[in-house]
C-alpha cells in the first residue's frame, strides 16, 4: 500500500473482541478491517453532508419559487384586468 503510516489506537476490550471475531471469520487482519471501517465511515459522512446540502438547496429553491410565482400571479392578474377592460371598453378613452 502506497504511503501508509503506522498509528496506535486505543479500543475497549469488548470492541476489540468484536473486531477480532469479524477478522477471524473474514480471514483478514485488524489493519484491513480498520482501514475499511474508516473508509465506510468517511463515505457515510460525505453522503450525510450531501443530503443536508440538498435539503438546504431545496428549501432555498422553494422560497425562490414561491416569490417568483407570486410575481407571476400578480402580473397575470394585471394582464387579465387590462384584457377585461379592453373587452368591455371600460377605461378606454373612446368610450
Amino acid at each position: 500500500m502506497a504511503d501508509t503510516k503506522r498509528i496506535m489506537i486505543s479500543l475497549p476490550d469488548s470492541l476489540l473482541e468484536e473486531i477480532d471475531g469479524i477478522v477471524s471469520i473474514e480471514k483478514r487482519n485488524r489493519s484491513e478491517f480498520i482501514r475499511e471501517a474508516m473508509k465506510l465511515y468517511i463515505r457515510e459522512r460525505k453522503k450525510i453532508q450531501i443530503k443536508e446540502d440538498l435539503k438546504k438547496g431545496y428549501r432555498e429553491m422553494g422560497n425562490l419559487n414561491l416569490a417568483l410565482s407570486e410575481i407571476g400571479i400578480e402580473s397575470d392578474y394585471e394582464e387579465l384586468c387590462a384584457y377585461e377592460a379592453n373587452l368591455t371598453g371600460c377605461g378606454s378613452r373612446d368610450g
